[in-house]
């Protein structure tokens, strides 16, 4: 009996490399740097077929010295766990090998990067404080630069540049024979070719080789193209490698709307662009036309919004259209929409340019009466392909095979000269998981239809009047799903094995040690199915031969992780809380919120990265990184109203546009097409996940937040504990935590700030400059009169009714008051017993989607709260 329950085919896992360094080397300089630097060291991360079967990702360290190759490795996983939390590669990650190249490099860093970090004891360049600026001297093995980044700031496109300064003078560094003034593309050509290419078996050239450079920097940059490049370490550098990715292996094109960041271009003039999604034509006129993404439109998009003809994109401000609101070819740390995901399904299941889905199966032509065909199908993670069987060629009758990959011909006696047929399917059209609605049979790069040879494959063989030769016994799994790492809850597990030519071999699961019924031999096992109890499990494959059922065996072990990860949640400190089902802070202008993403980690060797996400009033999810520029993962992400600025572009934005925009997008004028930009106060639904290393998406927690126009006074007097009876004549008296057992008066031109106290002899202000109340309690009537700027109150509760008279409400935002229309005293999710009555203030009270609760009668200018 063989036993396999480690590793299949060449594949080790990231989490066992955390913790390599390389080799030291003959000779040394003054500071340790071994001479010559090791040679570049290969590892297989993932290794699901052969490579010239897959597509192939290699993933090459830049500016990594000698000894921080555990931080290159740390980057690889980072970047590796957010690839594999976003469609399409998470369901399709078993069409992809993954391989990770160390390469020590003379220099730490990027040339002509913009805002260099100094290199640390420890190894790490990240954001500690202390930068050293562009260095147009640097010497790294791949040559990366920033185009003009020692002349501009805001420079993020990374290349493979030229010979280092000084080039020859670092020949002791260099294996014999290599040259030392070698450019970025010659160095890069070299490795793939003396250490990569032997270990994958197909050429460096091969169309299915995908390289992405990881540049050892906390500044963001990258740039796309088969040979793309990505920081790793600054926050968004795994969502930069999916949006380069989307260039180079979906032919995606930009969908932002500038060419610089902070230069506003002229609307687009052209003709229709060639990009299949970008369009000069309203959403009704695609329908009308039946053109580009016309049967998308209307549809939920899966990045957030309603797919339609949205104005910015390929570049421009306006002028040109794309799909949605938000889309990752947009702005990094949102998913595909609909159209780029369609897309990029028919670029993974086609293997790049090849058009064609790989399936492996019996040789065609003329086949013993008595054998058994077979299918070696692709193996999404999440849903199987269809396997159909006919008899008497593609429009034969359908046997009911139960999607076997096995199909016995001696069990069915057919005469010599049938034609057997299968066809294997990839079911993404509209009747399976609908993420393809072209039905095209073309095999394009920009017209793959699910009907296409992407997504369909056909064989047929004819019977013959021989019988099979049967086959000495055996029984060898032959491939599966990775058992290096746990697989997740919900996957769907699979195994390949050897094919006798006269009978199929059996195939028996057993999880904790119970077998599981497979009545039809499946080679597959969806663990979704069987609803498995929180927690850790063990998952068996056991092949026997059943003309040996009792000798020969194989058998492979897999640890079930069907423990969900969690993202914990820390806010900023609040105005105060609202009452209701669940947290409902509220705040000036924005809050911060700290995600920790967690997971159990049972399973692995070492920790390994968990992903975060974020979605904000349904638009999307978004992957959380803390905050641009700013240190990991200490930094919370960060909403205000209309966002922060960070090398021109917005992040955090509550106001119209999403979580991300172009600076100048927000200072358009209102009747320029992309303009019209409204801040975001009001209430705002946040939900945060996490997803895990083996692929388990995490159960969403929620809570929402009101954002309100404002401040609050600098307090000029500071009242806690128990008070008597108080009158306020000048300045701001803040009441915090505080008991007053009595009235509370406030005068002309002084302010009042009440924060989780009580006041039990009534609130009477009359001419004040500001009065705001929070998460306080009021046992007697409350009389508002007057009021010169401000009237803010949330969160609290009124024994005696409330009045507000005569109010000045001064904006805070002009842009928000100018578009959204102007407000009056701010009244948000207090509970007040007793009558609201309003008159006479500049505008009507507002809620800002916080409503109130109100026993008595709503009067007045509050009748509509």
């Amino acid at each position: 009996m063989k036993v396999k329950v480690a590793i299949l085919a060449a594949a080790t896992m990231v989490a066992g490399l955390l913790s390599v360094t390389a080799g030291p080397a003959t000779g040394a300089t003054a500071d340790g740097t071994p001479l010559p630097l090791p040679d570049p060291k290969v590892h297989s991360i993932q290794v699901t077929g052969p490579p010239a079967e897959r597509l192939n990702l290699i993933l090459l360290g830049d500016g990594y010295q000698w000894d921080q190759q555990k931080l290159f490795l740390e980057d690889v996983d980072r970047n590796l766990a957010v690839m594999w939390a976003t469609e399409p590669f998470r369901t399709y990650r078993n069409y992809m090998n993954v391989y990770a190249v160390e390469i020590a490099s003379i220099d730490h860093g990027v040339r002509c990067d913009p805002d260099g970090r100094v290199r640390h004891p420890d190894g790490a360049v990240r954001d500690t404080g202390e930068r050293e600026g562009p260095i147009n001297t640097k010497n790294t093995a791949l040559r990366m630069i920033y185009q003009d980044g020692c002349n501009d700031p805001l420079s993020r496109g990374t290349v493979y540049g030229g010979a280092p300064v000084d080039c020859a003078s670092y020949a002791a560094y260099y294996p014999a024979g290599v040259n030392p003034c070698e450019t970025g593309n010659q160095a890069h050509n070299r490795i793939i070719d003396t250490y990569v290419a032997p270990v994958l078996g197909i050429p460096r050239t091969s169309q299915n080789v995908q390289t992405l450079a990881i540049f050892n920097t906390f500044t963001y940059g990258g740039i796309g193209g088969t040979n793309a490049t990505t920081s790793g370490g600054s926050p968004q550098g795994p969502l930069i490698s999916l949006h380069e990715i989307g260039h180079s292996l979906g032919t995606l094109v930009d969908e932002y709307p500038y060419s610089s960041r902070d230069v506003v271009r002229p609307c687009y003039t052209g003709n229709e662009p060639s990009s299949f999604h970008h369009t000069i034509r309203s959403a009704g006129q695609l329908v009308a036309d039946e053109h580009k993404w016309w049967r998308w439109v209307g549809e939920e998009s899966l990045s957030g919004g309603t797919i339609g003809a949205h104005e910015g994109g390929g570049m421009y401000p306006c002028g040109q259209r794309r799909p949605s609101e938000h889309s990752m070819m947009r702005w990094i740390g949102f998913d595909f929409d609909q159209i780029g995901l369609e897309h990029m399904v028919a670029r993974v299941t086609g293997m790049r340019n090849s058009g064609q889905m790989n399936v492996r199966h019996t040789p065609l032509g003329t086949v013993a009466s008595d054998s058994v065909l077979w299918v070696e199908t692709g193996q999404p993670r999440h849903h199987e392909l269809r396997v159909t069987w006919r008899v008497g060629g593609p429009e034969g009758t359908v046997l009911d095979t139960h999607n076997s990959r096995d199909l016995d011909l001696g069990a069915l006696d057919l005469p010599a000269g049938t034609v057997v047929h299968v066809e294997v399917r990839d079911p993404v059209g509209p009747d399976g998981i609908d993420w393809v609605r072209n039905p095209s049979t073309s095999n394009t790069a920009t017209n793959s239809g699910y009907n296409g040879p992407r997504f369909v494959q056909t064989r047929q063989w004819t019977v013959g009047e021989t019988t099979a030769t049967p086959s000495a016994p055996e029984a060898t799994i032959t491939g599966a799903t990775m058992n290096t790492q746990p697989v997740a809850g919900d996957e769907i597990v699979y195994v390949r094995t050897n094919h006798p030519s006269d009978r199929a071999v059996q195939v028996t699961w057993s999880l904790n040690g119970t077998t599981v019924a497979n009545p039809h031999n499946s080679r597959n096992l969806d663990l979704g199915a069987l609803k498995l109890a929180p927690g850790t499990h063990t998952l068996v494959a056991t092949v026997t031969d059943p003309a040996d059922p009792g000798g020969v065996s194989d058998r492979m072990e897999w640890t079930v992780d069907n423990a969900l990860p969690t993202a914990p949640r820390t806010l900023s400190k609040p105005l105060t809380t609202l009452a209701g089902g669940g947290e409902h802070p509220v705040y000036f202008d924005g809050w911060d919120m700290w995600l920790d993403p967690t997971d159990d980690q049972t399973g692995y060797d070492e920790s390994r990265y968990v992903v975060g996400q974020l979605r904000l009033n349904k638009q999307g999810w978004y992957n959380y990184f803390g905050f641009p520029e700013k240190p990991m993962p200490d930094s919370p992400f960060e909403f205000r109203h209309s966002g922060t600025d960070v090398k021109a572009l917005t992040y955090g934005n509550l106001g119209t546009g999403g979580l991300s925009k172009a600076a100048f997008e927000q200072h358009l004028p209102d009747d320029h097409p992309s303009g019209g930009f409204v801040p975001g106060f009001g209430t705002h639904l946040v939900e945060h996940r996490a997803i895990d290393a083996a692929g388990n998406v995490g159960t969403p927690s929620a809570y929402r937040a009101t954002v309100l126009p404002g401040s609050s006074p600098d307090c000029t007097r500071t009242l806690t504990g128990a008070q008597r009876g108080l009158e306020v004549t000048s300045g701001v008296t803040c009441l915090t935590g505080a008991q007053i057992n009595g009235g509370v008066t406030v005068r002309p031109g002084a302010s009042l700030v009440v924060t989780d106290s009580v006041v039990n002899g009534g609130l009477t202000a009359t001419g004040a400059e500001a009065v705001q109340v929070f998460g306080s309690i009021m046992n007697s009537p409350t009389r508002i009169t007057g009021t010169s700027r401000d009237v803010t109150i949330a969160g609290s509760t009124f024994n005696g009714g409330l009045t507000l008279t005569d109010n000045v409400q001064v904006t805070a935002n002009e842009r928000f008051s100018r578009l959204a229309g102007e407000y009056g005293p701010v009244l948000v999710g207090n509970r007040v017993n007793g009558t609201v009555s309003c008159t006479g203030n500049s505008a009507a009270a507002k809620d800002f989607g916080a409503p109130n609760t109100v026993t008595g009668a709503k009067r007045g200018d509050c009748a509509a709260l």
